[in-house]
């Protein structure tokens, strides 16, 4: 092979993923908005998929029938992807809306993945988001993270996107980095590093996403719809059968972003701060040692003690004492 997986991407593709770090709000007018026939085609779910306002918009159901989804038509190595999401609303108990990256089609036993996963809740409870990764077929060693929101995600669409190179992941919401996943040495083929596809999803999670699945998905609201729009594909597109890159290469990497800024680093721990309610790095039931790449804060590991001592102490659980936020507080506390 000519060329191996970690081949940096074209210089402009570059250039803007550094734009992406550098600490400017990120501007949809410099990125390319594509049209769902442009870069996607649908997954499954029949007329559960509909198109809509100029190829722009699509709508996702989930009834008794089937959830539905769509993939892009490309896989991709490294880039920057994006979607502005609206999640349906009421109660959406079981439900899971999910935008992410994966490869498990062609790497069956060895797969990679990128994860934002929205968990319905019961009525009168916010939608939870989730991040996750995987790499090499790691599943049993999940990496997920779980917040809560400033704001209701089924009120109207927010930004979720996620920039993947060759040293890093980072995850936004609205253009605030929420997640900083840094590759090390110690992980080896634990950070993605295959070329993936774009995945959108909605479907019954019903097993697991609300409560450990003690709250089903509920047929009598249904359909579930979430809407997708400015849909970006920003990437070094890959052959699927030579998995060559399809873009120019360049002979320097210099530009590609090797970490956020100091304004958004302050943004992403007063976000963690004030919303994070899980992180597997201090997860103290499922790992008697953390993952080598877990870095210690002293700040993180006490606040999630407080709010679950059980898991993030390895203490004994108090009934009673629960910490709440309204999303009114929600909305004092992110002056980020």
């Amino acid at each position: 092979m000519a060329c191996s997986y970690l081949c940096p991407c074209s210089l402009l593709i570059c250039s803007l993923l550094a734009f992406l770090v550098s600490g400017s709000q990120i501007q949809k007018t410099l990125l390319p908005v594509i049209s769902f026939d442009e870069g996607y085609t649908q997954l499954f779910g029949d007329d559960n998929l509909a198109i809509h306002r100029d190829g722009k918009t699509v709508h996702l159901s989930l009834d008794e029938r089937t959830g539905s989804g769509f993939v892009s038509q490309d896989l991709y190595l490294h880039g920057y992807f994006s979607a502005s999401i609206k999640l349906p609303a009421d109660y959406t108990a079981g439900v899971v809306v999910a935008f992410y990256m994966s490869n498990g089609d062609i790497f069956e036993k060895n797969h990679d993945e990128i994860d934002f996963e929205f968990l319905g809740n019961i009525r009168g409870k916010d939608w939870r988001i989730q991040t996750n990764i995987y790499g090499n077929g790691s599943t049993s060693v999940g990496r997920e993270e779980r917040y809560s929101l400033w704001f209701d995600p089924s009120d109207d669409f927010h930004q979720y996107s996620i920039l993947w190179t060759d040293s890093q992941i980072t995850f936004y919401v609205d253009n605030v980095p929420i997640r900083e996943f840094k590759r090390t040495e110690s992980m080896g083929g634990d950070f993605p590093s295959k070329p993936m596809s774009l995945y959108a999803t909605i479907w019954d999670g019903s097993g697991w996403a609300t409560n450990g699945g003690k709250y089903r998905v509920n047929y009598k609201y249904a359909p579930y719809v979430t809407e997708f729009s400015d849909l970006v594909l920003h990437g070094c597109a890959v052959d699927p059968i030579e998995q060559f890159p399809k873009c120019d290469n360049s002979e320097s990497s210099e530009v590609i972003p090797t970490g956020v800024t100091t304004v958004q680093r302050i943004k992403m721990e007063s976000f963690r701060a004030k919303f994070m309610t899980y992180s597997y790095c201090y997860d103290r039931v499922r790992y008697k040692v953390p993952p080598s790449e877990c870095v210690f804060n002293p700040k993180e590991a006490d606040r999630l003690k407080s709010f679950d001592p059980v898991t993030f102490g390895g203490g004994r659980r108090h009934h009673g004492k629960r910490h709440h936020r309204s999303r009114a507080s929600h909305v004092e506390a992110i002056s980020i």
